[in-house]
């Protein structure tokens, strides 16, 4: 895949991480993992949608099943 071409629908980190159900960290650490592309500049990250909802598809990601997104919701008090 080549870098200089940006896919039609990017979204910034945010809304990557809402469409897949996890935190912004999560959706930043499969990119440093080459897990997905990132696009954007460095000062603002983007996602491609397709690629993040295939990857669902596949069940090829790290989404917790309890909890989407946060770590303390799963604590019993």
């Amino acid at each position: 895949m080549s870098g200089d071409r940006r896919p039609a629908r990017t979204v910034p980190t945010e809304l990557a991480a809402l469409a897949m159900g996890v935190s912004p960290a999560t959706i930043r650490k499969w990119a440093s993992r080459g897990k997905i592309t990132r696009y954007g500049s460095p000062q603002r990250a983007e996602y491609d949608l397709d690629e993040l909802f295939e990857m669902a598809a596949s069940g090829n990601q790290e989404i917790p099943q309890e909890c989407p997104g946060e770590a303390s919701c799963g604590a019993s008090g």
